[in-house]
């Protein structure tokens, strides 16, 4: 019994620490679930908005820019994994994955809409 009260109380003084982790994942799970709401369709061709989303999807989060932001954060990710900081791992893997594939995710909201 006193075995599994320190656990619960080594448990519940990490989990003080990491509050603001904590926050920071579960704010990304809501806007995950919300993205559907919040996703647009591919603006027509030659308007101003067509030319800020080809900037913004096509050249930046799509090109080399989002493509080192996810292999930069699956790295970072790794090596919280390897320092055993959990709770900073998940997110940094969760969010390269997510930049590694921007392109099927930004068509797949699309189609959504």
């Amino acid at each position: 019994m006193k075995r599994v009260k320190a656990a619960v109380k080594k448990f519940m003084e990490r989990i003080k620490e990491n509050r603001r982790t904590i926050a920071f994942v579960a704010s990304g799970i809501v806007l995950a679930s919300a993205s559907s709401a919040l996703a647009i369709g591919v603006p027509a061709a030659g308007s101003f908005a067509f030319d800020v989303y080809d900037i913004a999807v096509n050249r930046i989060l799509d090109g080399p820019i989002g493509f080192v932001g996810g292999v930069g954060a699956m790295a970072v990710g790794a090596v919280c994994a390897i320092r055993q900081k959990e709770f900073g791992a998940v997110p940094c893997i969760l969010g390269g994955a997510v930049l590694l594939n921007a392109d099927s995710l930004v068509t797949s909201l699309g189609m959504v809409v």
